[in-house]
């Protein structure tokens, strides 16, 4: 073949097929729309006289369905552009069906394995004309074989998760040793704890296998190669696949993206950001139907890592797929040839670095005159912020769990052998507590209670000093469900040197000397259906929190916040205590936030960080600070009087004059004969129940979450027993649990028609506000005190995570050159979420309130957030406390003005009836006279004008609907915000949608005020005047009316929304603040420590490991830095009643927390 030397370089690119008559010709607009034309065979090519035009020819061999792709033939077009590059398509039929002497020729060859391609022959061809390769053949066999790629991974140095491979080959039965166990595998002697992945051998294979814990919930995610929008499934199967090869690795924990890296030669990689194909198996696609992907900024350790791989596997075009997790990245999968799809720019310098590479390898031997271009690097870009605003930087939520079924609990004081050597087993003398919380662990304790019951029914007499009933039950609720699975049971063991100091005189003579353990025996308290809708509710308000996101995202209107964390320029950790109900809440609300599907179990392991880290969230329930003892009794000392309250009762039960107290004094007046009241009408609940149960028509009753109604009674019987003692006087202490057991029954099982239930309610809720904000401490002084005792962690983890907001440098970031479409490239927020039982939320609260933040005579906004705090009566499911930092790029970075510093709240889940008596805060963002001129609406979160263009909503009068046009489902579903718009007005509507299916997309908000109404308070008259009006109170899903409950969830009560604390802080006066904090609670731990230590001095083990007083009993096996224990090591739900208790960190606290 050859080529006329008039051509010019301007005509059109070289695109050269062959036909069927055998001769040569020029690619035309024809067939650059059709390329996959049948092609015949390239004609010898003529030598010409003149060396200097000849032409250099790419040969394309591959299957026909690669090589018409878009990105191929995209590429393939400005690798013409080259004056002296001809580019050559291998016909399909001619690969399959002739020998690879027929097989046209070229100069260099680009050639690749799919399904069904040849490519035994496609070596043969290289061996018989020597082209130079692009990718290297050989090679491409050992991409095939997963065993292979992570072989040479390894030799490479490169970063890979821990891994096994389980060989089933009768040949090497040394490679074949797999021992499973409920919640890990042994593989040739290498210990996989759970979530593990397992992957086949065959790297054609993509049915690869996560498997969950138990903790979690068990059972698997099933991955495969994409159907339609499908990448994996949840199975509720646990055990490993029985029969093939397999690699077992461990599972990283990348917060739900991967990151996939396209290589073209050593020294280019583009790198794209996809949601995790094990987070939902959901694949998000764009309006025309293409799997949303962003580009992202490689670290320079990463292109190192590209480097390594495209030339350890000689594959100059390389895809392989990267891990993020825990700071590091590890390479999980090599792919071997792959494009980048609908990229403009990646085509460009495709084509140009693999026409320079041709170039520079064959113009030489051609005689052709070509010299490398040299360009200019890129300029890097740097953003600026929008207008004058000051930009989102951080958002810090704690946040309580959501609804949850009752918790219970049973004391029991054991002696006998059996169980010291069951606490002796777990490393109990260690710190002197264990949990229990494996199913394993679980079954020991069952079987001890189940041989020590059986003693006793053969010897009468025989010495069980273990109360029968207390076996009887603990037997009983540890048999409950068939099955230990789930979260939902533990049992705790404490050390007690000189036993269980006597309850009251009655019991003297049962006391007996020595040393005993306390069996704390906890059950229920698990997260509700309509637990988890709040979670998930309340999840997809936050969005509206962050900046942008203009159109639709996947179906999703106005969702900055899932663009900001597609392109890592949202750096995320959601952290959730060990408690079952705290994790699924975290999960749920991790759901909603990110738009996720399906189940929550794979959200929980890969987004849901425990932070069972030096009581970081957690606290040991059963050990009570010194404070905390004298505060419970001083408050059993006054619940005891049966006279009325008096001034002297009001000064030493609400010193600080707290309104939502003086109220509950008020309904109670003498606090014995409410008692009795409150005993007399749990009295009569029980027998109503009995009647029930006696009536034939309740036979099949069931309750709310499956509970039947001799579950109910039992309930209701334990707490009627419990709380009037034989003394006859009244357990104060389990006024927290009637008070929550009538108020889940009030809201879930209120079709039974009980008679005085709201009675109930109304007193046992007096009583409970009063008795649980003041187990926290009754003075300011003892507020503190108990308050550092438990949050102490938590503030200092609180204080790093402002402190390193503004150290963006190590983070992902999303690169600016490819970010067309997304407005701020630079733009990089950083998200914590903490998500904590009600001893967390009350202390962290007391904190800011009583810790000297601001002077409230001085200061008039805080002024009016503590008179609402103090009228604030309960701090339900669902409390959060936001803190946002903002940063105003017009001030000078040393300036104190420069980082501004907001304090939001919620009092949570409103509770039946007292939407009226609520009180009312000052709205989100109040305009105030230091930030009035900066916003231009009072309503704006900041100015979105650049990626928000239909804001007006905002500004205009909302008209809120008196009742929201509900369309119900068959199967229930979650609650969508929408807005719907007409020419007059801006009204709020609320549709259910299943929430296993994505909004119709005819429905689109037309604004984030609409999104946002549910959120947050208004702060802008219009809407303040309307929600004081008591007919016309918003009922969204946020503002729903608690009798308005929809199918498959009962009742979900609304959400309070945010109310501003304070909206004009400096960074600067909140970190002096918690430095000051921390260092006073750091002495006072101190002292506390010293204490406690003295009471092992006595025992065979008497160090305490202090560090070790919240390390989970098993710990994982591992290799390398891999947070395997950062990331998830949950269990059943702590189920303590009242405030739980914190637990002793060391005070000088080597706090170990990263920047995460």
């Amino acid at each position: 073949m050859s080529k006329s030397s008039g051509m010019s370089n301007s005509e059109l690119p070289r695109f050269l097929i062959g036909s069927e008559g055998g001769e040569s010709r020029e690619l035309d607009d024809r067939d650059m729309r059709n390329i996959s034309g049948p092609y015949g065979e390239e004609e010898e090519e003529e030598e010409d006289e003149d060396q200097s035009e000849r032409q250099i020819v790419v040969g394309i061999c591959s299957m026909m369905k690669k090589s018409k792709s878009k990105p191929m033939t995209e590429i393939l077009e400005r690798l013409c552009k080259f004056e002296y590059i001809t580019v050559v398509i291998f016909p399909e039929e001619v690969i399959l069906g002739e020998p690879v002497e027929k097989w046209p020729l070229c100069d260099c060859l680009i050639s690749f394995h799919s399904k069904g391609f040849p490519l035994d022959k496609a070596v043969s061809y290289a061996k018989l004309r020597n082209p130079l390769l692009i990718n290297d053949l050989n090679m491409q066999y050992f991409i095939q074989d997963r065993r292979e790629v992570y072989r040479i991974l390894k030799e490479e140095g490169i970063d890979l998760p821990r891994y096994a491979v389980l060989n089933r080959d009768p040949d090497r039965p040394e490679e074949c040793n797999l021992v499973e166990s409920e919640d890990h595998v042994e593989v040739n002697g290498e210990v996989f704890h759970k979530p593990f992945v397992e992957k086949p051998v065959s790297a054609e294979d993509h049915n690869v296998y996560i498997y969950y814990p138990t903790s979690a919930g068990g059972g698997s995610q099933r991955l495969f190669r994409k159907i339609g929008s499908r990448s994996s499934v949840y199975s509720p199967e646990s055990t490993v696949r029985k029969t093939g090869s397999y690699i077992y690795e461990e599972f990283m924990p990348t917060d739900g993206t991967d990151v996939k890296v396209y290589t073209v030669g050593p020294d280019y990689a583009h790198a794209e950001a996809r949601k995790s194909p094990a987070l939902d198996g959901k694949v998000e696609r764009d309006s025309e139907g293409k799997e949303i992907r962003y580009p992202v900024m490689l670290t320079a350790m990463e292109k190192l890592v590209a480097r390594k791989v495209c030339l350890a596997f000689k594959q100059t075009v390389c895809g392989f797929d990267l891990l993020r997790a825990n700071g590091h990245s590890f390479v999980c999968d090599v792919n071997g040839f792959s494009f980048v799809k609908n990229s403009m720019k990646y085509y460009d310098d495709c084509a140009k670095v693999l026409g320079n590479m041709v170039m520079r390898e064959l113009a030489p031997q051609f005689h052709i005159p070509w010299s490398i271009p040299m360009e200019a690097e890129d300029i890097p870009i740097v953003p600026t912020t929008s207008g004058t605003m000051m930009e989102l930087r951080c958002v810090i939520a704690v946040i309580r769990h959501g609804d949850r079924t009752p918790k219970q609990k049973m004391k029991m004081e054991v002696r006998n052998a059996l169980f010291f050597e069951l606490f002796e087993k777990y490393g109990g003398y260690k710190s002197g507590k264990l949990k229990l919380k494996k199913p394993k662990q679980l079954q020991e304790v069952l079987d001890i209670a189940r041989q020590l019951l059986a003693e006793l029914v053969l010897h009468n007499d025989c010495e069980i000093e273990e109360k029968k009933s207390k076996l009887e039950q603990l037997k009983t609720v540890l048999e409950m469900y068939g099955h230990f699975s789930g979260i939902n049971r533990k049992v705790q063991l404490t050390y007690l040197p000189n036993g269980q100091p006597k309850a009251s005189s009655e019991e003297e003579d049962t006391l007996k000397e020595g040393p005993s353990l306390l069996l704390v025996l906890k059950w229920g308290g698990e997260l509700t259906p309509a637990g988890r809708v709040q979670a998930e509710e309340l999840g997809r308000a936050f969005r509206c929190m962050y900046p942008g996101g203009q159109g639709d995202y996947a179906g999703f209107p106005g969702c900055g916040l899932l663009r900001l964390h597609s392109t890592y320029r949202h750096d995320l950790k959601i952290y959730a205590s060990d408690e079952g109900r705290v994790q699924m809440t975290a999960a749920a609300f991790a759901k909603g936030l990110l738009a996720l599907e399906g189940e929550l179990t794979p959200i929980l392991v890969q987004m849901v960080k425990s932070a069972n880290m030096n009581g970081l969230l957690d606290s040991d329930s059963d050990s009570l600070t010194d404070c905390q003892q004298r505060v419970k009794a001083r408050l059993h000392e006054i619940m005891q009087k049966s006279k009325d309250f008096n001034d002297d009762d009001y000064s030493k039960l609400a010193p600080t004059g707290s309104p939502s107290l003086v109220n509950s004094m008020g309904i109670i007046i003498n606090p014995v004969r409410t008692c009795d009241q409150v005993h007399t009408l749990i009295k009569s609940l029980t027998q109503q129940i009995c009647r029930r149960l006696e009536d034939p028509k309740s036979a099949d009753l069931q309750l709310y979450h499956s509970e039947s109604l001799e579950l109910m009674l039992q309930r209701w019987s334990k707490l009627e027993r419990d709380f009037r003692m034989k003394n006859g006087r009244y357990d104060i202490s389990k006024i927290p649990d009637i008070y929550d057991c009538v108020k889940y029954d009030t809201q879930h099982n209120s079709s039974l028609a009980l008679e005085d239930t709201l009675e109930l309610f109304h007193l046992s809720k007096a009583l409970a506000d009063i008795i649980i904000p003041q187990e926290y401490g009754i003075t300011k002084a003892e507020k503190l005190d108990i308050a550092s005792a438990y949050c102490l962690p938590l503030v200092k983890k609180i204080q790093l995570d402002l402190q390193r907001t503004h150290e963006d440098e190590a983070v992902n970031k999303l690169h600016p050159l490819y970010s067309r479409g997304v407005m701020s490239p630079g733009r990089h927020v950083r998200t914590r979420l903490y998500f904590t039982s009600e001893s967390h939320v009350h202390s962290l609260l007391n904190i800011f309130r009583y810790g000297g933040l601001l002077n409230e005579q001085k200061d008039e906004q805080w002024k009016q957030a503590m008179d609402y705090l103090s009228a604030v009566t309960e701090l339900n499911y669902m409390t959060q406390i936001v803190i946002m930092l903002y940063e105003d790029n017009n001030k000078d970075p040393s300036s104190e003005e420069r980082f501004h510093v907001e304090l939001h709240f919620s009092p949570g889940v409103k509770g039946c009836k007292d939407e009226e008596n609520a009180p009312l805060g000052f709205g989100f963002r109040p305009a105030s006279s230091e930030n009035h001129e900066k916003q231009t609406d009072p309503g704006s979160l900041e100015d979105l004008s650049q990626d928000e263009p239909d804001r007006a909503a905002l500004t205009e009068p909302i008209n809120i609907q008196k009742k929201s046009p509900l369309i119900r489902n068959r199967k229930g579903g979650s609650m969508e915000a929408l807005s719907e718009s007409n020419p007059s007005s801006r009204g709020l509507a609320y549709r259910i949608f299943p929430s296993s299916s994505r909004q119709s997309p005819e429905i689109k908000p037309s604004s984030l005020g609409a999104q946002c109404a549910g959120l947050f308070s208004a702060s802008f008259p219009n809407l303040r005047d309307l929600t004081r009006a008591p007919r016309k109170k918003p009922s969204s899903l946020k503002n729903l009316s608690s009798q308005a409950g929809f199918e498959g969830y009962s009742l979900v009560p609304s959400i309070y929304p945010l109310e501003t604390l304070h909206n004009s802080l400096s960074l600067k006066q909140v970190d002096e603040f918690l430095t000051a904090l921390c260092k006073n609670g750091s002495e006072t731990q101190f002292k506390r420590l010293k204490t406690l230590s003295a009471m092992f001095e006595s025992h065979s083990q008497p160090s305490i490991d202090v560090d070790s007083m919240e390390t989970p009993v098993t710990t994982p096996v591992q290799s390398q830095p891999t947070a395997q224990s950062l990331w998830y090591t949950g269990g059943p739900p702590s189920t303590s009643s009242g405030p739980s208790s914190p637990s002793v960190a060391d005070p000088s606290s080597n706090f170990a927390f990263s920047s995460e």
